[in-house]
């Protein structure tokens, strides 16, 4: 496809969160955690970007696989969905809603990621949800919650209590259905799904081999400095040039 370039219709700043979240959504395609164009990753602009007071976002041009989309067919819409910029590609209104609901909930949500992973449904249909039996588990258990299945997420009257089951979390099993995360950058809701993820897959694959040994509880509650140590006190952003690197190697194509 030919998709023209905004670059130059657009800020530095700007420019720079598209290719971070076209790279992001590369990357979801590359670990196979999209399906197919079914589920959505959003980036919160900045006010600097979009406007003291305005609420902009990107999100994916709606019937494009996660490996076709690019920093210049993102598309800019307000907290309706309603399109800010022009651009020749559909948006998805009914996908937005879970998005829009954190972003307004959670005013320091720069990035929500939300998959629907074979592992990551399966889990959200266990009864007895995350398991406290693996260090990946660990990282998630210190910020989780659970939002029950109300069916397809299209309607707004279910906005405030996916919003209330979330509350301070940054990591939500929507049950039946699959896993949302909250990242104040993209590269933070990155790993956060990386880690999330392997949780649910690692948790599968112990549940087939026999008796479970679970981490001690006090363990969890220290988790926090556990990840910063890790991290050198970056969180995402310690991975996320790796990841670039990967990504470059492979197809540059997303900076487009």
């Amino acid at each position: 496809m030919h998709i023209p370039s905004l670059k130059e219709l657009v800020s530095a700043e700007e420019w720079q969160l598209r290719c971070d979240l076209a790279a992001c959504y590369r990357l979801v395609a590359l670990y196979g955690w999209s399906d197919l164009v079914f589920t959505h990753i959003s980036a919160k602009l900045p006010e600097s970007v979009s406007g003291a007071g305005a609420h902009h976002f990107l999100i994916n041009p709606y019937g494009l696989m996660y490996d076709e989309i690019t920093a210049s067919s993102l598309v800019k819409v307000d907290e309706k969905c309603n399109k800010v910029i022009d651009s020749p590609f559909p948006v998805n209104p009914a996908g937005f809603v879970i998005h829009s609901a954190v972003h307004e909930a959670r005013t320091d949500a720069g990035c929500v990621l939300h998959t629907h992973t074979r592992a990551g449904v399966a889990v959200s249909a266990q009864a007895c949800g995350i398991l406290p039996i693996s260090q990946q588990s660990t990282f998630v258990l210190a910020s989780l919650a659970y939002h029950t299945y109300e069916g397809v997420a299209f309607r707004d009257d279910e906005k405030p209590r996916l919003q209330a089951a979330l509350g301070r979390a940054n990591f939500l099993v929507l049950r039946n259905h699959g896993l949302l995360v909250v990242g104040k950058t993209i590269a933070d809701a990155f790993l956060s799904m990386y880690t999330f993820e392997n949780t649910c897959r690692i948790q599968l694959d112990a549940q087939a081999g026999g008796t479970l040994t679970e981490v001690n509880p006090l363990i969890v509650k220290g988790v926090g400095e556990a990840m910063r140590v890790q991290t050198g006190g970056m969180g995402g952003a310690f991975v996320w040039p790796s990841l670039i690197r990967k990504l470059d190697r492979l197809d540059e194509s997303y900076k487009s």
